[in-house]
């Protein structure tokens, strides 16, 4: 009996060894053919095995220094990973199920607009290159459970602009089942967290259908804490959009699936947020593009019912935010400071009871500003009122604006300006007022260099404007009645609000002020 177990022991020991030796030789013929299998698979991309270690005791087997190169433009690589191990899901083995656990270490993307502009030119989307078939090529069982540890992710934009990467990250998908799932039903346990742009966190906690067509469905709780805006110039300035500093915090669930796109936003904060819109002449056309592009879209997002944008309470606090027009000839900047913007309960729907937004700042630096607005449900197109009061700005502060569209700059004075906006059953209704006080146009030390036509120009206006003000207040003002219809229908909510908004505020102000000059010359 003792003998037979020695020789049994043997035998096995023998073919452990025999196991052992035989996996040097086949290392090297199976990473030649592991990679070419890959690389049959992949369309548009190349990937380069170092190294393959076969570990026939544990049926595992490791595959190191992996690169990953776009095929249009391999340098630099899109990829480099440290080492993959595919093995046997033991627990999953343990329930009767002989499927696969990989292991992804130290993997780092890097993505430059190169790489970007390249993908935007192909038909073929991302996530029908073959990925999921150049994976399952690495070992012969279906993945199970997927693991990542210590990634890297990093995109590099054009010009002298900070990357934007992400760094520590982890993460671990289980239960990738084998089998089709039902519409909206996530078998796939899913987490992810990591270190965003140096300093903010990111976080991500949910389910998943790694095999939903045509692309995968994932049901998730985000949170962001503390993510640097200013890592978004170079993209943000395609869209003439400059945005100097700010963070964001926010937590909300994500639903991103074949039939459904779905953010329901619990909470979000910017906090110190500063940057422009910029309007510059070379732009003009390209700006009206996309402006009647973003009007497409928003009317699309209102509209699609898979489509579905929710927010709880969303603010910004201590943001200075403006517009500047860098047209030649008529550079100003207009600006709203020490911004507190409290939004609640709105959707792209409106379909989840009344909406309210506050917003309280300074225009211009010095014009206490209130704006608030109440959004109903949109049973028959937008529907809500709003309300704006601008209250002694300083108008020297408003000189490059005045320059620029009146020809003229002030000495003294405080500009307040007053609106209400109501919109139903597509229908218009409100008044716009802006007032001026105490103005003081012509000064003759401060118009030294200007030129004689100018400062007689200046000390007309200046003269008209004391001839039209009410003397016991000392202020010149006019009311404009509105009243009309909706010219879109469709358009969403907050585009017929921005609108508005421009109409009444940008269009009024020095159209008031010229109403009143031309009456005191009649």
């Amino acid at each position: 009996m003792r003998r037979r177990l020695a020789w049994a022991g043997a035998i096995v020991l023998a073919i452990v060894v025999l196991a052992v030796v035989a996996s040097f030789f086949i290392d090297e013929p199976l990473r030649r053919h592991v990679e070419y299998q890959m690389n049959q698979r992949l369309d548009g991309y190349t990937v380069r095995i170092g190294r393959l270690d076969f570990h026939p005791l544990g049926f595992s087997i490791d595959f190191e220094d992996l690169l990953l190169t776009q095929n249009a433009h391999p340098d630099p690589p899109v990829s480099r990973i440290g080492r993959i191990t595919a093995g046997v899901h033991w627990r999953a083995l343990i329930r009767g199920r002989l499927v696969a656990d990989f292991e992804m270490v130290r993997p780092t993307f890097y993505v430059d607009l190169t790489h970007v502009r390249r993908e935007a030119a192909d038909d073929r989307p991302v996530d029908k290159r073959g990925w999921q078939d150049a994976l399952e090529a690495m070992y012969p069982l279906k993945i199970n459970q997927f693991r990542v540890r210590e990634g890297e992710f990093t995109y590099v934009d054009e010009g002298p602009f900070k990357p934007l990467r992400v760094t520590q990250v982890d993460a671990l998908a289980t239960n990738i089942r084998n089998i089709r799932s039902r519409d909206r039903v996530y078998p796939s346990e899913l987490t992810l967290h990591g270190v965003a742009f140096g300093a903010g966190r990111i976080k991500l906690d949910g389910r998943a259908d790694f095999l939903a067509e045509p692309h995968l469905g994932i049901l998730a709780v985000v949170q962001l804490e503390g993510i640097e805006l200013d890592h978004f110039k170079p993209i943000l300035a395609r869209y003439h959009l400059a945005l100097r500093k700010g963070t964001l915090s926010a937590r909300g669930d994500l639903e991103y699936a074949p039939k459904i796109k779905a953010v329901h936003l619990h909470e979000a904060v910017l906090r110190d947020i500063e940057g422009d819109y910029i309007h510059s002449a070379p732009a003009a056309e390209q700006v009206k593009r996309g402006t009647e592009k973003a009007a497409r879209t928003a009317e699309e997002a209102t509209n699609r019912p898979d489509l579905q944008l929710r927010i709880d309470r969303f603010r910004v606090v201590k943001g200075n935010l403006g517009f500047t027009n860098a047209t030649s000839g008529r550079e100003y900047r207009a600006f709203l400071s020490d911004i507190d913007l409290q939004v609640e309960n709105v959707s792209n729907h409106f379909t989840a009871g009344t909406g309210q937004a506050r917003l309280t700042g300074k225009f211009m630096g010095s014009g206490a500003t209130v704006a608030t607005g109440t959004f109903r449900p949109e049973l028959s197109g937008p529907d809500f009122d709003l309300n704006v009061s601008i209250e002694n700005t300083q108008m020297p502060t408003m000189n490059d604006m005045l320059r620029a569209h009146g020809r003229f700059d002030v000495v003294a004075g405080l500009f307040s300006f007053y609106s209400e906006l109501h919109v139903k059953n597509d229908q218009i209704s409100g008044y716009v007022k802006p007032l001026f006080r105490n103005l003081d146009v012509y000064d003759r030390e401060q118009d030294r260099e200007k030129r004689l036509l100018q400062k007689v120009y200046e000390r007309l206006v200046g003269g008209l404007a004391k001839l039209l003000e009410n003397p016991p207040r000392d202020q010149v003002a006019t009311k404009a009645e509105i009243a009309g219809q909706v010219q879109n229908p469709r358009a969403s909510t907050w585009e017929v609000v921005v609108r508005l908004v421009q109409n009444a505020f940008f269009k009024a102000i020095l159209p008031g002020f010229e109403r009143e000059v031309r009456r005191g010359r009649r």
